[in-house]
């Protein structure tokens, strides 16, 4: 029964999608999978939760619907590590975190509108590492080897691996602001701040999308915090003006992205193509003990403690990105498909 259900289910989420779909991108779904998609689908079951196709013991989740529970009346639903892999039958929801009735994969998907964490105005259906309990307590989170107190951390460093496609953007927004359009698929976050946010973004008018990262400086004052953001494909400040960035990634186009805390260094590395014989690896090498070069105000991410997420954090909201909420069928939301990922700690 679970099987229809989802199937039925999102069957229709994906027919309420297909005329705006169409009319952006004729990519947005997967057609004839590449040799890489093909070994990673044989190992997912389209029969099972998310949780029986990949590892998520070490990760808790939140999701864009108000919490049941009256501790967390007005908040984002909220899944333990115990709620999200323990379940009998493990858990799945058919709108915002299922497996792909196809490819089995991990189906992360957001509107653009929907109730929040504190402090953000950006809803997301998204994975949080969790290496012990207790949210701030240092065995719950990393630190880097140069923090004084790392051995009381629950790592030092760790690996966060994903092999993805972003099946969907926010068609509506102003595309002169940065979250309009876009999703973070992937993040370190530190007690405040955050030395990783990995960023696909697409116009609505354009056959590719842009692939980025941000560092966020560590700054003593909230108020000199600043993004410095790199180019990984294509251009991360791009208008509809603006031509389609002839070397980005289309809906529906497998990717992926590795990043290795290894020390006090983050490693990062992005492939498009992969495996395949026009295959393209980007590297960054970023030194987490010191501040960003260049960044005086920056206090660097040595004695703060971190921690990683996955998934689908819609950036295009009804304030800042001036994003409308008029459902599905009108193309406000977001929506990601993960086909590995896994958390070395």
């Amino acid at each position: 029964m679970k099987k229809v259900y989802l199937g039925l289910v999102v069957a229709g989420l994906l027919a309420g999608c297909s005329t705006a779909e169409q009319s952006n991108s004729t990519s947005a779904t997967m057609a004839v999978p590449t040799a890489t998609q093909a070994e990673l689908i044989k190992q997912l079951d389209v029969n099972k939760a998310p949780a029986e196709n990949f590892d998520l013991s070490k990760w808790k989740i939140n999701l864009p619907y108000p919490d049941d529970k009256p501790e967390r009346q007005g908040k984002t639903m909220e899944l333990s590590k115990e709620q999200l892999n323990n379940h009998v039958p493990p858990f799945s929801h058919p709108d915002w975190f299922f497996t792909d009735p196809e490819s089995g994969a991990m189906v992360f998907s957001v509107p653009n509108h929907a109730v929040t964490t504190p402090n953000s105005k950006n809803a997301r259906t998204e994975l949080r590492a969790m290496l012990g309990e207790e949210y701030k307590a240092p065995d719950n989170n990393f630190a880097i080897a140069a923090n004084d107190n790392a051995k009381e951390y629950g790592a030092i460093g760790g690996h966060l691996s994903a092999v993805l496609k972003v099946d969907w953007v926010s068609t509506s927004g102003n595309d002169s602001k940065s979250g309009a359009h876009a999703v973070v698929i992937g993040q370190i976050h530190g007690s405040n701040n955050e030395p990783l946010k990995i960023i696909y973004r697409k116009l609505p008018n354009h056959d590719l999308g842009s692939l980025s990262w941000n560092y966020e400086t560590n700054p003593e004052s909230k108020a000199d915090r600043k993004d410095i953001k790199h180019d990984v494909f294509g251009h991360n400040r791009l208008k509809q003006s603006d031509p389609s960035p002839e070397d980005g990634i289309a809906l529906g186009e497998v990717f992926s992205y590795d990043v290795n805390v290894e020390n006090n260094v983050m490693h990062l590395t992005f492939k498009k193509n992969i495996g395949e014989p026009t295959e393209i690896v980007k590297t960054f090498d970023v030194d987490l003990s010191k501040p960003y070069p260049g960044e005086a105000k920056d206090t660097s991410y040595a004695q703060d403690w971190m921690y990683f997420k996955a998934g689908a954090y819609n950036q295009c909201n009804t304030g800042s990105s001036q994003c409308t909420n008029n459902g599905i069928e009108a193309g406000d939301y977001t929506k990601v498909s993960f086909y590995k990922l896994t958390l070395d700690q």
